[in-house]
């Protein structure tokens, strides 16, 4: 019986494992990063963001980058695993399968959340916008633990598939729409605060809590199939 050390440390075991086959090639960390940068410069110049319209339009363009460059290394993290062998290995070892998803998961936040990192000042600087303060610490990580759960499960699904490329994305935006429209309110909230507003970091927790349960349970059988 696998007791909670146990578990603990099997988590830990394969989160360092991933971030350490991630550091030495650097591939996933680099495409994500750069198609970032590159879809807010886009975005700078394909709206017209005038100083009325700024707060507005601009949030919704750095969490549209965001979606973009996580699904970037969503599919390939998990399918590189695939075409290697590594996870059917791991599903051999006695390791409860809601390890594996959480061990996963925390691995895929880390490698997105470094990213946003990254993006948030250039964001700042390119738009002109205040958004670089310690507010929006928990909605990035709200909003992109609600796109990492929801992309990690379908990630592992369509691995196996040809078209994983095209799938992943099919699959997981329609479910992540209610997650983009409130981590998009809660920056725009950050930006221009407004009394009376509806809670959206209370939202976006909510929503995490309900599709990491949902994610943990349903993994064990998708990669048992």
């Amino acid at each position: 019986m696998t007791t909670a050390r146990d578990a603990w440390d099997q988590l830990w075991a394969i989160i360092w494992k991933d971030l350490r086959c991630e550091l030495r090639g650097r591939q996933v960390w680099m495409a994500m990063g750069l198609f970032a940068l590159l879809s807010l410069v886009i975005f700078n110049f394909a709206f017209d963001l005038r100083v009325d319209n700024q707060v507005a339009v601009a949030p919704g363009a750095l969490w549209i980058a965001f979606v973009f460059a996580s699904m970037l290394g969503l599919g390939r993290t998990v399918a590189a695993e695939q075409e290697q062998g590594a996870m059917d290995r791991l599903l051999l070892c006695p390791v409860d399968r809601q390890v594996i998803f959480l061990a996963k998961l925390v691995g895929n936040l880390v490698f997105i959340l470094v990213v946003e990192g990254v993006a948030v000042p250039v964001f700042a600087a390119i738009y002109n916008l205040p958004v670089v303060t310690p507010g929006i610490v928990p909605v990035m990580l709200l909003g992109t633990l609600g796109i990492a759960t929801i992309g990690t499960l379908f990630a592992a699904i369509t691995a196996n598939t040809r078209a994983r490329e095209l799938l992943l994305p099919l699959l997981v935006f329609p479910l992540i729409v209610p997650v983009m429209i409130a981590a998009v309110r809660a920056t725009q909230a950050l930006l221009a605060p407004v009394s009376g507003g509806p809670p959206w970091l209370g939202l976006l927790a909510a929503f995490d809590i309900i599709f990491l349960s949902i994610t943990a349970i349903t993994f064990r059988y998708v990669v048992e199939e």
